[in-house]
């Protein structure tokens, strides 16, 4: 990537596509040089159910980041997420065969590549395979064992996976509405590059990114990604349950949530009247604040309950001195941080993405994590770039994880 070229990040949610266009300046720095969105049609969970008007979304957000960047787009950097993401971590071991007993580059890529060789159903893909630390003979913790002497090495990574055809649906829709993918990303992965401090990294911290039809979860510790999962719930869960509970329809209870809605009944002083319209004709009526909170809270506190159920499977949710930051649409929902904070017990913050220059004001909020973050991979992973999904080898997913070992340990 020539550093007058601009990189572009997808955010392919249920409830909404948002296209981040970023550039790189003279001295490396990335700067928002536009952004662009549309209500997302023709997905569920993640998962594509239409792909006429996924394609359509895709155009309409990409034109309008292209007209505010003033300048054409032809590739971008895609996240997916979706229930049907999983993950492992694994293990693999070798024999430092050569003469001096020093462990190589050569080396290092032959250990993950046996930690990566797992037995995967036919319908599933890798997405990523991400080390965490090695083991130089009987010494665990190396962060970059080249160079070291060892006549053993041993590799931990985390392996993601994602099902096939949905991989595959996304990057189809990509590609019909004009556009060649340079590469898909797990999007807590990426939002975790765009709102984690380094420090958070390695102090232990969970990020959840709580978008429009799930929440996704990423842990890392010790400076790696140790849990990724998803939760089947997200914000318009919570949309779903004020349209029932005010009898009105989806579209004015999206925007009674997002004007009005309270996650937390401790933080209103004083009740407040709001307006609720009517539907079919009936007149429009007025309800108190407390009575939308009253929805909004059980539903919020199911989520979280879910989502500290899900960290406690990684083992490590007592080592997250960082505590846990909340990304994604609904966690600009008044409240959700003092809600969160009483009900998980430890420390939380409403993580926005890390960016200096350009149209800093048009991404400063949550819901755009995903897509600055994917801009962050693509500086990381600038010498990579997905030709084709059925060409995806071994050999591509090595040189990724070259670039991120050189990259995360150098």
């Amino acid at each position: 990537m020539k550093k007058e070229d601009i990189i572009v990040g997808l955010d392919i949610g249920t409830t909404k596509i948002a296209a981040v266009v970023g550039r790189l300046d003279e001295y490396g720095r990335l700067n928002i040089v536009g952004v662009g969105h549309s209500p997302s049609q023709g997905l569920r969970r993640g998962v594509v159910i239409n792909i006429n008007q996924t394609v359509a979304s895709i155009q309409k957000a990409i034109e309008e980041a292209e007209l505010m960047a003033g300048q054409p787009i032809t590739r971008v950097y895609a996240g997916i997420a979706g229930d049907h993401i999983r993950s492992i971590n694994s293990t693999g071991v070798i024999s430092i065969t050569n003469e001096d007993k020093i462990v190589t580059e050569d080396d290092v890529e032959r250990v993950l590549e046996t930690a990566r060789a797992i037995a995967l159903p036919m319908d599933r893909e890798v997405l990523h395979v991400l080390p965490q630390e090695y083991t130089v003979d009987t010494q665990p913790g190396i962060k970059d064992p080249v160079g070291m002497s060892c006549t053993r090495l041993e590799a931990e990574v985390h392996i993601v996976t994602a099902a096939a055809a949905a991989a595959h649906n996304i990057i189809n829709c990509i590609r019909q509405a004009g556009y060649d993918v340079a590469d898909i990303v797990l999007e807590p992965y990426a939002s975790s590059l765009a709102v984690l401090e380094d420090d958070e990294r390695a102090l232990g911290v969970g990020i959840v990114d709580i978008g429009g039809g799930t929440t996704d979860i990423a842990i890392f510790f010790d400076g790696s990604i140790r849990y990724t999962s998803v939760i089947g719930l997200g914000g318009e869960h919570v949309t779903a349950d004020i349209s029932h509970g005010l009898h009105t329809s989806r579209e004015q209870a999206e925007e009674i949530k997002k004007k009005h809605g309270v996650a937390f009944q401790g933080l209103l002083e004083e009740d407040e009247l709001i307006r609720v319209p009517g539907v079919g004709g009936r007149k429009p009526r007025e309800i108190s604040r407390a009575v939308l909170s009253g929805i909004i809270q059980p539903r919020m506190s199911e989520m979280l309950a879910l989502a500290m159920r899900e960290m406690e499977k990684s083992n490590i949710v007592d080592y997250l001195g960082a505590g846990i930051v909340f990304t994604g649409g609904a966690a600009m929902l008044e409240g959700l941080e003092e809600l969160a904070e009483r009900e998980l017990g430890m420390p939380v913050k409403i993580g926005k993405p890390h960016i200096n220059g350009g149209l800093v004001e048009s991404v400063d909020s949550p819901m755009y994590a995903t897509g600055v973050g994917l801009l962050q991979y693509a500086i990381l992973y600038r010498d990579q770039e997905m030709e084709d999904p059925d060409d995806k080898g071994i050999g591509w997913v090595m040189s990724r994880l070259r670039r991120f070992f050189e990259d995360l340990f150098n």
